[in-house]
């Protein structure tokens, strides 16, 4: 099972900025919190492998949950953050401001995104697979973990689910949530969304 967990409430989160890849935007008192106690909700799922993405936040989750674990954890830039290009560091009313709904552009895969020197939705897609590929070849059945961000874990639902740009833009993943997913021969069901008290899907 591929387990995708979203970093604990960073400084980004509360202050309403598009932060994308900067440095300088750690977890908060909060996010801190947050990943300890998912921490524990992680301790019957036996993970054999801890994946980060190296964004600060990312890394801190994937720090505090590996150490619970008594696992060592392995940086990988497919699980970075979508990089922002010009929004790096702009407030979100800023960026509505002058863009409009980036946001949903970024979804629909307007011309607007890379013409910013923002990442593309396929983009993400394609490096995101390409984790769960490599680590579906390398682990098999087991039960890897992978410390990301809101976009990378929406990619894969949307890979899964074939969603529409505004079922995408609507879908929130909640900080410190797990997002699960179970292959089953070739295909990939979900398991849960933005879950956080695991019991319930350790059953048959």
């Amino acid at each position: 099972m591929f387990l995708f967990l979203r970093h604990g409430q960073a400084k980004n989160n509360v202050e309403h900025i598009l932060a994308g890849r900067t440095a300088g935007y750690p977890l908060t008192d909060l996010g801190i919190k947050q990943a300890k106690n998912i921490a524990d909700f992680l301790t019957p799922f036996n993970i054999s492998a801890i994946y980060s993405s190296p964004v600060e936040r990312a890394d801190q989750t994937a720090s505090i949950v590996a150490k619970k674990l008594g696992l060592e954890y392995n940086i990988d830039e497919r699980l970075t953050e979508i990089e922002m290009g010009v929004l790096s560091g702009m407030s979100y009313d800023e960026m509505f401001t002058k863009h409009g709904n980036i946001f949903l552009k970024f979804y629909e895969g307007h011309a607007v995104i890379e013409k910013n020197g923002i990442e593309t939705f396929a983009s993400i897609k394609k490096r995101v697979i390409d984790m769960v590929k490599h680590c579906s070849q390398k682990y098999n059945d087991k039960n890897i973990l992978l410390v990301t961000h809101m976009d990378p874990i929406k990619s894969m639902l949307s890979t899964v689910m074939q969603l529409k740009p505004e079922s995408l833009y609507k879908l929130i993943i909640q900080n410190a949530s797990l997002t699960m997913f179970k292959k089953e021969q070739s295909n990939f069901s979900i398991v849960s969304i933005n879950s956080m008290c695991p019991e319930r899907y350790l059953q048959e």
